[in-house]
Order: C-alpha cells, then structure tokens, then sequence
C-alpha cells in the first residue's frame, strides 16, 4: 500500500513534545530546556507540551491519550518525542487506528518509538525514524548539521538529501545531571567506511524498520506489518545503547531471512551500531571490532538468504550522533554501484 504523507508544517502550527516512553524531561529537566529553546530556535514554531511530557511514571493510557489529543488538534503540525524506553508496547494497544489515519500528523522518533512507527505503518501513515529532543537536542553545545538539516527536511522543506559521513561519532554523552551535558560533547571518534553488499545497481523503495530489539518484540507480538508490504522494500535495521551480542543480531537476521522477509526485499541498511555505553567501555580496537562483526553478520545474511538485495552498513542514524533523521514509509535510494544513499523527504 502507498502511505499517507503528512502535509509539511504550516506556519502558525505549532510543534507537540511527547514522551510515550520514558519522561525524560521530568529526569533531567535543563536538558530538556535547552532542546526546547533550541527547537523553537531551529523551527520557528511555537512548541506545546502534554501532561505526561514531564511525568515520570504516567501510565500507558494516559501516554495514549495524549498521542491521540496531539493528533486530533489541527493547531499540531508535527510530534516530536522526547526520547524512547522500554515500554512503549504497553502503549499501542490504546492508541486509536482511525484517528491516526484521519489525522495524519508528522511524526519523529527512534528506538522504542520503532512501536509507534509500525503503528503508523499499520494505519497507513508515513513517519520519520530519528530525532530524540533529549538526545540530539538539548546535549552538547550546538545541534549538530546533519540532524538539524534532516530534522528540517522532514517537518518543513521536504527535497531529497543525500546522507553523507560526518566523519565523526559518539555512541553517548555525560550524564543529562552533570553540567557538561549542556555545554560539551563526551567523545566523538573517526568513523570508519560504510560497507557495501549485493550488486552494483540502484534501488528504491520505501522504508520500514527500526531498533532491531524492538522489532523483535513487534514480531513476537503480531503487529509487524504484512509481509507483502515489504515487497521492494528498504528494510532499516540498528541497534540500541544496549550493546546486543552478534548472537542476538545472528539469530534475529536468521529469523527474517528464514521467514522470507529478507528476499522480499530491494535494499537494506545497517545503521553504524553502539559499541560503548555507561556500563560498557571496551577498548577503541575492541568497539571497532564488535562494530565489524555484526557488519559482516549484515553482509553474510543477505549473502544466505536474499542476494540480489543492495545492503550498506555503517550509515549515521538510529542510536550515534550526530545522527541523521530518515523516511519511515517514505523513499530512500540506494545506488551500489556509486555507493551513495538518498532520502526524500516529501514535498
């Protein structure tokens, strides 16, 4: 099926900051300040709070219900989530297909938020994967280029953009509790090259995806989409701060390719996954390889299962910054032979 389009904000629409996972703000409330002062900044839009933005421990209904409020006001032309969590699921089954579909409404979020981007695709909406105001906006001192360029693309310009390296990345920052995390950034390290796998041809398709820990209990679920929706498909694919074993990323590649979603596909993409956390500081040689691994895994499952599939791995968005904001249910393009990626933002 072809997705709706949210139309692009318009001007005198405002901006709605929800937290339908984890209230972020209500946690480390002068992160979220600076993200707030820096989005308005940014967009030009007034933004608009809920009563579960800053709640910690707001039930799942009442996270729902104000999903569903932000969709109803037509004053709302786009919803950004603060950050993901853990337990978005608990949440989707109070959410409101018709009103979804009736009032399409920008959308942007990544991680757990992987939840309310299948719901989405199930109503028939197009969304983005990307942006976390506590993440990519309030930390640090500045917001960085390629998230502000996308962020834009998605909720006000439209156009098609071509993803490019930065060059640099960090998988996290300090503490949102220590005052660094307003003004600096932890540790940003060289990338290293994305890696290419199939033909050397170009594809497009629209995309569907997201954290592969999420997707995993999307299919346990039974909300994944129809498998025929991923027909010509560009399947994206990253992991979380969690730092899964190759073990986990195995069996779960395994899983799709036999289930018959790989083969159904045009292209995928690997996001450039987290290799350190607060909890887990392996050496750079040692993040380096494990980052490797689980790129080769990506190569040797389309190799098994779908190869006439154009995958690249590698690509700056999902949990690094800086990171890139990309169609979910839009297009992107995937050239192999000049080993290039584009996005479309809409009109």
């Amino acid at each position: 099926m072809t997705l709706i389009s949210p139309p692009k904000l318009a001007a005198g629409q405002s901006i709605a900051v929800l937290s339908p996972s984890f209230a972020a703000p209500g946690f480390a409330p002068a992160v979220h300040e600076q993200a707030m002062a820096r989005l308005t900044a940014l967009t030009d839009a007034e933004i608009v709070e809920y009563p579960t933005t800053r709640r910690l421990g707001a039930s799942p209904e009442d996270r729902a219900a104000d999903l569903m409020a932000a969709m109803r006001d037509e004053s709302i032309g786009a919803i950004l989530v603060t950050i993901g969590g853990e337990d978005q699921i608990t949440v989707i089954p109070h959410l409101d297909v018709d009103v979804a579909r009736e009032h399409p409404t920008l959308f942007c979020g990544y991680s757990d938020n992987t939840h309310l981007h299948t719901f989405l695709t199930r109503a028939g909406v197009a969304s983005f994967y990307g942006g976390s105001t506590q993440v990519q906006l309030g930390p640090g001192p500045h917001v960085d280029e390629v998230h502000a360029t996308s962020l834009l693309a998605a909720l006000r310009d439209g156009g098609e953009l071509e993803l490019t390296e930065p060059g640099e990345s960090e998988d996290f920052g300090y503490d949102w509790l220590d005052p660094r995390a307003l003004t600096d950034v932890r540790e940003r390290r060289p990338t290293e090259d994305w890696q290419w796998f199939g033909p050397e041809v170009r594809v497009s398709g629209h995309t569907y995806g997201g954290c592969v820990e999420v997707l995993k209990d999307i299919l346990l679920a039974g909300t994944f989409p129809r498998d025929d929706y991923l027909d010509g498909a560009i399947l994206l694919l990253e992991t979380s701060e969690e730092i899964i074993s190759q073990a986990y990323y195995f069996e779960f590649l395994r899983a799709l390719g036999i289930r018959g979603v790989l083969e159904r596909l045009a292209g995928l993409v690997f996001a450039r996954p987290p290799a350190t956390s607060f909890t887990h500081s392996p050496t750079p040689e040692e993040a380096a390889t494990y980052r490797a691994d689980l790129i080769r895994l990506t190569g040797e499952a389309l190799a098994t299962y779908a190869p006439h599939v154009v995958g690249v791995a590698g690509v700056p968005f999902g949990h690094t910054r800086p990171q890139w904001i990309v169609p979910h249910g839009g297009q992107l393009t995937l050239d192999g032979a000049a080993r290039r990626v584009f996005a479309d933002y809409g009109a």
